[in-house]
C-alpha cells in the first residue's frame, strides 16, 4: 500500500502533492475527534492520534519525504501560539501575582530538568552531554496544548490565570537553559573555553526578544482606529510570519519573540480584540500541527528510545508535579494551585521537538539519534496523556462553569469537594454557566 500511495504521489506535480497532503491533515484531525469527543478526550489527543494514523508508522497517507516539508507548519503555529500566550503578561495581571509565578515557574522548570539529568546519567550511565540536553529539553512544558485545552472547556479563574502564566514563563526558562546546556556541550567539543560559544545563543535570543518588542510596538502604531479588521488581522500575520522567518534564519526558537510581541502590544493598546482575531483564525494550523506532530513518531524511534524513553517520561512528570507543589509552598500559593498545578504541566510537544533538532546538530550522530528518538516518541505519549491530565486539573481546580454547579451541589449535600479560590474568581469572571464537558 505504500509504495502504491507513493506512486500515486509521484504522478502529481509539486502545488497538488501539498494542496492535497494539508487537506488530508486537517480532515483526518477532524474525523479523529468526532471519536474523541465521545470519549471526553481533548481535541488535542484526538489530533495527535490522527497524525498517528495517517503518518509513516501506520496508514502512510503522507510519505516521509512529503512529511520533512511540513517543518514550516511548526514554526508557524509556535509564533502564533506565542503571540497568544504573550495577551497573558499584563501589567496589571503581572502586578497581582508577583515575583511568586517566576519563583514557582523556576522550581517546577528545573526541579523536572536537574531530576531528569541526574536519573538518566547514573542510572544508565549515559554521558553527560546527552543527559544534560534532556534535562534542559525536560523542563519545557507544552503551551499549545494548555491553551487549547481551556479554551476547548472555557475555563477561567486565578488557577488558570496562575497556570498561563506559569507555561508561558516556562518555555521562556526552558530556552535560556538549553541555551547555556548548548553552549556548555559545544565548548566541550572543542579545546579550550571558547566564550562565543556560550555568549552566540545569549545574544541571539536577546535579539529575537528586542526584535518582538519592536513589533509590538510598531504593530500598535499601524493598527489604528480607523484600520479595518480585514487590515489588522493582515499586519499582525505578516509580523508574526517575518518573525518567524528571521528566528529560522538565526535558527532560534520563534517563542520568546513572539511572546514578547503579544506582550508589548497588549500593555501599550490594552486591545484584546486583535486576540480574538488571532484565535479564529488559528486553528486549522494549530491543528495541522499537532496532526504532524503525531505523525513525526515512528516505530524504530521507539524500539530505540527503549527503558530510558520510559524512564525519561516518568522522571520529567515526578519533576513537574513536585517541582510546582514545592514551589507553589514555597510562594505561598493556596492549596489548588499546589495540589493541581503540577497536573497540568504535563504536555510537552512543539518546543521540545524544536530543540531536539537543535541538539541533534551538537552531539554525535549515535547519540543524536537516541536523543531525537527519545524526545519525539515522548512527546506524543505526553500529549496524548498530558491534555487529559491538563483537563482533570481544570476540572478539580473548580474553573470551570461546570464544575462550580456540580461543586455547588456537592457541598449542599455535604460532599467534601474543596472548590478554592479558583472556584470564586471564576464566577467573579462572569462565566457562562451550564456544562461544558
Amino acid at each position: 500500500m505504500r509504495k502504491a500511495i507513493e506512486q500515486i504521489y509521484a504522478q502529481m506535480g509539486e502545488a497538488t502533492r501539498v494542496l492535497l497532503v494539508l487537506s488530508i491533515i486537517l480532515f483526518a484531525g477532524f474525523l479523529v475527534t468526532r471519536l474523541t469527543k465521545k470519549l471526553h478526550f481533548p481535541d488535542v489527543s484526538g489530533y495527535i492520534l490522527a497524525g498517528i494514523l495517517i503518518g509513516p508508522c501506520c496508514l502512510c497517507l503522507v510519505p516521509e519525504p512529503m512529511l520533512a516539508r511540513m517543518g514550516f507548519i511548526s514554526d508557524i503555529a509556535l509564533a502564533f501560539i506565542a503571540f497568544g500566550v504573550g495577551r497573558f503578561f499584563k501589567k496589571d495581571v503581572l502586578k497581582n501575582t508577583g515575583i511568586g509565578v517566576a519563583v514557582l515557574t523556576l522550581f517546577e522548570a528545573l526541579a523536572a530538568g536537574i531530576l531528569v539529568a541526574l536519573v538518566l546519567r547514573f542510572l544508565f550511565a549515559l554521558p553527560w552531554a546527552l543527559t544534560v540536553l534532556l534535562g534542559a529539553i525536560a523542563t519545557a512544558t507544552a503551551p499549545a496544548s494548555t491553551m487549547m485545552t481551556i479554551r476547548q472547556y472555557g475555563a477561567k479563574g486565578k488557577f488558570i490565570d496562575t497556570l498561563l502564566q506559569v507555561v508561558a514563563l516556562d518555555d521562556a526558562v526552558c530556552l535560556l537553559v538549553f541555551s547555556a546546556a548548548a553552549a556548555a556541550v559545544s565548548a566541550g567539543g572543542v579545546k579550550g573555553l571558547c566564550a562565543w560559544a556560550f555568549a552566540r545563543p545569549i545574544a541571539y535570543n536577546a535579539g529575537a526578544l528586542l526584535l518582538g518588542a519592536l513589533c509590538g510596538l510598531l504593530l500598535s502604531k499601524l493598527l489604528s482606529p480607523k484600520r479595518s479588521r480585514d487590515n489588522r488581522l493582515i499586519l499582525a500575520v505578516a509580523m508574526l510570519l517575518m518573525l518567524s522567518g528571521v528566528c529560522a534564519a538565526f535558527a532560534v526558537s520563534p517563542l520568546l519573540s513572539c511572546m514578547v510581541f503579544g506582550a508589548v502590544y497588549v500593555n501599550v493598546t490594552k486591545d484584546e480584540g486583535l486576540f480574538e482575531q488571532i484565535n479564529d483564525f488559528a486553528p486549522p494550523i494549530t491543528s495541522m500541527f499537532f496532526v504532524v506532530s503525531g505523525m513525526s513518531l515512528s516505530l524504530p524511534a521507539l524500539g530505540t528510545a527503549g527503558a530510558v524513553g520510559a524512564v525519561y517520561v516518568i522522571v520529567r512528570i515526578v519533576g513537574k508535579y513536585f517541582g510546582a507543589y514545592y514551589g507553589a509552598a514555597v510562594t505561598r500559593q493556596n492549596q489548588v494551585v499546589k495540589r493541581y498545578l503540577g497536573l497540568a504541566l504535563i504536555p510537552q510537544a512543539g518546543v521540545a521537538i524544536g530543540l531536539a533538532f537543535l541538539a541533534k546538530r551538537i552531539l554525535p550522530e549515535e547519540m543524536g539519534d537516541i536523543l531525537l528518538a527519545i524526545i519525539l516518541s515522548s512527546s506524543v505519549l505526553y500529549e496524548l496523556v498530558g491534555p487529559w491530565c491538563a483537563k482533570k486539573a481544570i476540572i478539580l481546580s473548580g474553573s470551570l462553569p461546570g464544575c462550580l454547579k456540580e461543586h455547588g451541589k456537592k457541598q449542599e449535600t455535604g460532599g467534601p469537594e474543596e472548590t478554592g479560590s479558583e472556584g470564586k474568581s471564576a464566577a467573579h469572571n462572569g462565566a457562562p454557566h451550564g456544562t461544558v464537558l
